[in-house]
């Protein structure tokens, strides 16, 4: 007998529209009937989600930035509950966007339905005291890393470490000679990537220090060149209105749209915003510097609040500082530079074991996580029904 399976889904960015992709075609795979509905990207969309509202409503970043969005917010929130409510899905997954998904998650889960969150929120490492509202929301943590499961299992939050599916993406031995060729660019000669962001705030906050850092390298090692990868036309456009109203036309700069991944892997070294990008950089196995800025009130308030030496991915991951990292003040373009011209240098030590552990890490998160994710929800969903049938 076929069992239909019907899922509620939401997730509030690019990076979690490619987590969502991934679990859906694996779900599908297992239910080619599954009806998925909540809010996705065009790459779950592609996938057969159903989305309610568009992605881009729930991609906001920061404190401030949140506050003048608040209405809206609350306002989708209780339209998807209501939803819910009337069409109960067999379980809701929350796809990362956790000041979103987490209280969604609560009020669904006092309906009886069952809850996943997929992509732990960083509450290991700032305002801890959200593990016990997490522990009343969430009926299973999928995580990407495993000191994150560690963290859960000891909070007592039912947890499972599904690795990251970039990781089973990236091959474990990149062709730099590859991209370079499909992005026409020559194959001898040193090039930096430079990556200020996604989000509109980003790089209006990134994209001068960035560009100021590349006219520093210029002058120590003429013959550089910079890739610039942004993510649409309108940060394309940001980015290029920056550049012209700077004076920085005269630097050797290649814009794309998109290409992101490709433009890394041609790259020599990436200096770049701190985010997913960072651990896609180190699957990549390239030297890396990243930098990581946010509005002035946003930055006083979290500035106490945090409670790790790192905030770089790859860093974290280590559990040292392979890679070197620059927060608000410190993301001047004299560091910047300075640190991209040793991460250059393919001989010094630090890069090489930069390089080293990269790959290990690399290893570890190579765990085919879209179907471990798939089985664990669906496991999770089995179970309940197991219950309620007895």
């Amino acid at each position: 007998m076929v069992i239909s399976v019907r899922i509620g889904i939401v997730a509030g960015e690019v990076s979690g529209d490619l987590l969502g992709r991934g679990l859906i075609d694996a779900i599908k795979e297992r239910h080619p009937d599954v009806i998925i509905e909540g809010i996705g990207g065009p790459l779950m969309k592609q996938a057969g989600c159903h989305s309610l509202f568009p992605m881009e409503r729930l991609s906001v970043m920061g404190v401030v930035e949140v506050l003048g969005r608040l209405r809206e917010l609350f306002a989708i929130r209780a339209s998807l509950v209501d939803h819910f409510t009337r069409n109960p899905p067999d379980f809701f997954i929350g796809i990362d966007a956790p000041d979103f998904n987490i209280g969604l998650e609560y009020k669904l889960k006092q309906l009886g339905i069952p809850t996943i969150h997929y992509v732990s929120p960083s509450v290991w490492a700032w305002r801890r005291h959200r593990v016990h509202k997490i522990a009343r929301s969430v009926d299973l943590m999928l995580t990407l890393f495993p000191f994150e499961a560690q963290f859960y299992k000891e909070s007592g939050v039912p947890v499972a470490f599904v690795g990251h599916p970039l990781a089973d993406q990236i091959a474990q031995t990149p062709d730099q000679f590859a991209a370079r060729k499909v992005l026409l660019l020559p194959q001898e000669g040193r090039i930096i990537a430079l990556l200020p962001g996604s989000r509109s705030g980003e790089v209006n906050r990134l994209a001068k220090p960035f560009l100021e850092a590349a006219q520093l390298c210029l002058q120590q090692q003429p013959d550089l060149h910079f890739v610039v990868p942004l993510v649409s036309t309108k940060i394309k456009n940001i980015f290029e209105r920056i550049v012209k109203e700077g004076g920085y036309s005269h630097l050797p700069l290649i814009l794309y749209e998109g290409n992101a991944r490709q433009v890394m892997l041609a790259a020599d070294a990436i200096l770049l915003a701190s985010g997913t990008a960072t651990l896609e950089a180190m699957l990549l196995k390239k030297p890396m510097v990243v930098a990581y800025r946010v509005a002035t009130i946003t930055y006083w308030i979290v500035r106490f609040l945090v409670k790790i030496p790192y905030f770089s991915l790859p860093n974290l991951l280590a559990n040292k500082p392979l890679v070197e990292e620059f927060f608000q003040e410190a993301v001047t373009a004299q560091k910047l530079s300075s640190a991209l011209l040793r991460s250059l240098d393919s001989e010094r030590s630090s890069v090489k074991e930069m390089k080293h552990v990269f790959a290990e890490i690399h290893k570890d998160l190579r765990q085919n996580a879209s179907q471990r994710a798939a089985e664990a929800v669906l496991s999770l969903s089995q179970k309940r029904q197991g219950k309620e049938a007895q």
